[in-house]
């Protein structure tokens, strides 16, 4: 979770979940202040598991205590698939849905609840900012919504269906970010990869990165949020593998390394379809690193099927596991669907956690002793382009007559003497 800082007129916007909602937390810091809005709390919520629903329970209370006499505003995700939940909580002023917070009117004026049907809306409308608050990088939305209904997942009832921003926006607003400073901008999604498929002529996510990477020259570096493995065009792969300006790291919506449950989570990828993709992007471009999220204990997992999971870790060559234990979210099949002992499931996560720790062990292995620039975040705390983070400290005391190396700008030249298992430690070079 993020809050904004200094927020202007008494506004504080508090986000959760995904990197999309960071992106729209910083539109709707710029509408409230259109609208006049003051003295408020904005919760932009998410609803990917019932543990983000309860997190975003604990952000309205703890909101409350701190500003007793704020309006709290309620939006995101949680708000748009259950609103009468959040009305009824004492601490909320008003709940408003996915599409109302894109508009400035909807802070000052209309219901107590205002949240339409989603699934009706048909067109992204593009929302320039200026940067983002405490970052170094910025988000651009280039898409919304989902037309596939995985069967473990709620978020298409909070987005509603997929619908693209036309590239010239996506240019518009990177150029923007760029003319004002932005080093790297992300491109965001809710499906990503499916970007076009709703725009006359049905381009693909490759043709909108190669008109960003030709009309915004000076953008340091591109790059791109979670991509679903089955949908990646070959001008994306071209673009990817060959320039330099796109970040050597990718994200894979994989969720799973077993075929039947594959099937079962209504997903469009094969296990062998996933191993090979990895591959292929390793062998093209080395340096790339590759991370994924996976569900452990999906209803009717059996041992067999969570070694598949498991070893789908060495063969993609990942470097980054996002692990989750499965939990089963009302409203979705998988709900239903025979469920996992719960003791299981989470042992099985613990597992998986562990399989996914000792690949990022090997991935920051192969950094130590080695220099690279990375983009500073925070006083201390680094980026790699391959998204490896790094603690460092001052030079040591250089011999007489050497002078220390400086990247330029937000970045700094890194020397990486060890690491702890999650981050590289290193000091300037």
């Amino acid at each position: 979770m993020t809050a904004s800082a200094n927020p202007p007129r008494g506004v504080e916007i508090l986000t959760l979940g995904c990197r999309l909602n960071a992106y729209e937390s910083e539109a709707m810091r710029a509408l409230a202040g259109d609208a006049g809005l003051s003295d408020a709390v904005i919760v932009n919520t998410c609803a990917v598991t019932g543990e983000a629903v309860r997190q975003a329970r604990q952000t309205i209370r703890r909101a409350r205590r701190e500003r007793p006499d704020a309006k709290i505003i309620v939006t995101g995700c949680a708000a748009q698939i259950d609103p009468e939940s959040f009305a009824a909580m004492p601490e909320v002023s008003r709940v408003i849905g996915n599409a109302e917070k894109m508009r400035a009117e909807s802070y000052t004026h209309g219901e107590r609840v205002a949240v339409a049907d989603i699934m009706s809306v048909r067109e992204m409308a593009p929302h320039l900012i200026d940067g983002f608050a405490e970052r170094t990088r910025a988000y651009v939305q280039v898409q919304n919504g989902c037309d596939h209904r995985c069967t473990f997942c709620i978020i298409p009832y909070g987005r509603g269906n997929s619908r693209s921003a036309a590239a010239g926006d996506v240019v518009e607003q990177v150029r923007r970010l760029v003319a004002n400073g932005v080093p790297e901008v992300v491109l965001t999604g809710v499906d990503l990869t499916s970007w076009g498929a709703d725009l006359p002529g049905a381009p693909q996510l490759g043709n909108l990165v190669a008109r960003i990477l030709k009309l915004a020259p000076d953008l340091k570096m591109l790059r791109l949020s979670s991509l679903d493995a089955i949908e990646m065009d070959s001008e994306l792969f071209d673009l990817v593998t060959r320039n330099e300006r796109i970040a050597p790291y990718l994200h894979l919506s994989l969720q799973h390394g077993d075929d039947l449950i594959l099937k079962r989570m209504k997903r469009r990828h094969s296990r062998a379809q996933a191993i090979e993709l990895c591959q292929r992007l390793k062998a093209a471009r080395p340096e790339i690193a590759l991370g994924a999220d996976l569900i452990a204990g999906f209803p009717t997992e059996e041992e067999p099927h969570f070694a598949n999971l498991l070893s789908l870790i060495d063969d993609c060559n990942l470097a980054f596991v996002h692990a989750f234990p499965f939990s089963p979210r009302a409203g979705t099949p998988a709900a239903r669907m025979p469920q996992v002992e719960r003791q299981v499931v989470k042992a099985r996560a613990a597992t998986l956690r562990a399989k996914g720790a000792e690949a990022l062990r090997r991935h920051l292995d192969a950094w130590v002793g080695k220099e690279a620039d990375a983009i500073v975040e925070r006083e201390g705390f680094a980026r790699l382009a391959d998204f490896s983070t790094v603690h460092y400290g001052p030079p040591a005391s250089p011999p007489a007559g050497a002078g220390r190396r400086e990247a330029g700008g937000p970045y700094q030249r890194l020397r990486f003497t060890h690491h702890d298992g999650a981050h590289l430690i290193g000091v300037a070079a």
